[in-house]
């Protein structure tokens, strides 16, 4: 149970030593209760829940980093980027951006044991919006992330026929005339078997955003069973995931590994994972490279989503989260490679079975990308793989929209539904009933248009306002005091120096870099979206980025004094650092050391 809950032996000062700490845990636990004010009303009427074990909170940080973007969206960058060339950027920015940011989230949320709209209100209350809008993010992606997991689940079912229904022709959906069994590559005029299976067999789709088409019963049907699926994992809070995570955050490890074993053998293997291996140096010249890279560390990792704060204030509040952080991000970027070892190998058997290059064998688009060489694989085992690996994703996100109720509002809203699990419920009923316009005929526009809008415009925004309110404007010292209250020890040479100066220019970087190549939403090569669902789209982005104008102009409104006296009211934390732990123990830095 929590940090040094291993490390009993059977001497009689060993188990004094152990009792002195556990008294000593309970004791900073209460002083961390006391940072908050006195009259409080975003506070719950019930006491904060707690992580069952440590063991449970690296499972779900885990299980909510790696996804579906570590199968699927980072092959697919490798392969547009220039294979082994995508690598360099990757790591350089986990080093630099991925776990120095993680490793503050995390301390954030352990210390002040709160969500990320209450914890960053009380950080810079300036910037009180950026942890709302965290939230915002978070429940709009989850509500068509589930529709990700209707397809794939649609596919799953698909899947237990004698043959895979993607890989022929021959089919009532296809069109004949401009039907692929092997790769189109440069002929516009050809569509790929799979590419034709889900756009005119799963979606039904139209032809553009104009006609919605009616709504597909089946992928209706599969929508309820995924929300289904995620309540009855969460609905009894951490103690429920906690459990869960055990299953979906080891399970799909198994999976992967035996489709590595199995790829690796096939005929081409070798030409396909030297693909992914050797760098294409003239790519590294290409500044999208470079944002995609550090795009992709920030959506796998899940920094600026508020998920990873929500989870770390169900921490204790000695709890090693330097360990954890390592343990997460490195596991993390550690599956995106051998999922890549997985893919590549597969496309290097499709170029040799088709007998082309390997750079020519992925035509299609991103959703349909893995589809593409699924057929050499044991296809319902990668369904599961991708099943698993999205929803201990999705139980997070949505614990971030529960998280920041029951802070805010939980003695008043557990009035009206008398119980957490009918919150979770509602939570639940409202993110499927805004999923619906995804699982209409026209509904795969809806979703690139907020996909476009939500995961690239607004993420950036969104990470930029939160690295300036807690390294700049809060403070690496005050954030070094917060931890060394935590584990007995300030943060080393390369966190503060990533923090104060590299992260930030980073991350202000990536953001000029998107504003800059910004380009319009588009579905495939030819579809453009007409004037009025660019303006839905700018919209969908500024219903998450608006929380951080209209949180700063509240703060300053109701703040009395000057503007320049208000100014430095609104920056000025409301957290006691020294109430927690006037100086750390030995036993706090023994503990540090040990883990």
């Amino acid at each position: 149970m929590g940090v040094g809950a291993d490390n009993k032996t059977e001497s009689t000062s060993s188990k004094f030593t152990l009792q002195q700490l556990e008294e000593k845990e309970e004791v900073e636990l209460g002083n961390a209760e006391a940072m908050r004010p006195a009259k409080d009303d975003h506070q719950s009427a019930e006491p904060r829940e707690t992580w069952g074990r440590r063991l449970e909170f690296v499972l779900a940080s885990v299980g909510y980093a790696v996804g579906l973007g570590n199968v699927w969206r980072f092959p697919y960058l490798c392969y547009r980027s220039g294979g082994g060339a995508f690598l360099i950027p990757y790591l350089i920015m986990l080093f630099l951006c991925g776990i120095p940011l993680l490793f503050m989230e995390f301390t954030v949320g352990q210390y002040t044991r709160l969500g990320p709209v209450h914890s960053l209100a009380k950080i810079c209350p300036l910037f009180k919006g950026v942890g709302l809008a965290t939230v915002v993010i978070s429940y709009v992606l989850c509500t068509y992330y589930n529709v990700l997991m209707t397809w794939a689940l649609y596919y799953l079912l698909h899947s237990f026929s004698p043959s895979l229904p993607w890989q022929s022709c021959n089919n009532t959906w296809n069109a004949v005339g401009n039907c692929s069994t092997g790769f189109p590559g440069n002929a516009t005029h050809l569509k790929s078997a799979s590419q034709q299976f889900f756009d005119h067999k799963v979606l039904e789709m139209t032809t553009g955003i104009e006609h919605a088409g009616g709504i597909r019963w089946e992928l209706f049907g599969l929508l309820v069973l995924a929300w289904a699926i995620v309540y009855f994992c969460i609905f009894k809070g951490v103690k429920s995931t906690g459990k869960v995570v055990y299953f979906t955050a080891t399970f799909p490890y198994f999976i992967l590994f035996a489709l590595l074993v199995n790829n690796v053998q096939l005929p081409g293997a070798r030409d396909g994972i030297l693909f992914f291996l050797m760098p294409n140096w003239s790519k590294l010249l290409e500044v999208q490279v470079w944002v995609n890279a550090a795009a992709q560390i920030f959506n796998s990792i899940g920094i600026s989503f508020g998920s990873m704060i929500s989870m770390a204030s169900y921490n204790k509040f000695n709890n090693n989260i330097l360990r954890d952080t390592y343990i997460v991000s490195l596991a993390n970027s550690a599956t995106s490679i051998v999922a890549g070892f997985v893919i590549f190998s597969a496309i290097g058997y499709m170029a040799h079975i088709h007998n082309l290059p390997v750079d020519d064998i992925a035509t299609d688009g991103k959703f349909v990308f893995l589809f593409s060489v699924i057929s050499v694989s044991a296809a319902v085992i990668l369904f599961d793989l991708l099943y698993v690996y999205m929803y201990t994703v999705q139980f997070a996100m949505v614990e971030v929209a529960v998280t920041f109720i029951m802070d805010g509002f939980g003695k008043k809203v557990l009035q009206v539904f008398k119980r957490k699990e009918l919150i979770v419920l509602a939570v639940c009923s409202v993110g499927f009933l805004l999923g619906i316009p995804h699982i209409t005929r026209g509904g795969i526009y809806v979703f690139q248009l907020m996909d476009h809008y939500t995961a690239v415009v607004s993420l950036m925004f969104l990470a930029f306002f939160e690295v300036l309110a807690i390294t700049l404007i809060f403070g690496v010292r005050r954030l070094s005091i917060m931890l060394e209250n935590m584990l007995g020890k300030k943060p080393n040479l390369f966190f503060r120096v990533c923090w104060q100066f590299l992260s930030p220019m980073l991350v202000l970087g990536i953001l000029i870099s998107s504003i800059v190549q910004y380009t319009p939403a588009r579905y495939g090569k030819s579809y453009t979206y007409p004037l009025w669902a660019e303006v839905v789209g700018w919209f969908i982005s500024l219903v998450s980025i608006i929380w951080i104008p209209l949180g700063a102009l509240h703060e300053l409104w109701t703040t009395e004094g000057s503007l320049l006296q208000r100014l430095k009211k609104s920056i000025t934390p409301t957290i006691d650092l020294e109430s927690v732990s006037e100086k750390p123990s030995g036993e706090s830095i023994a503990l540090f050391a040990a883990a």
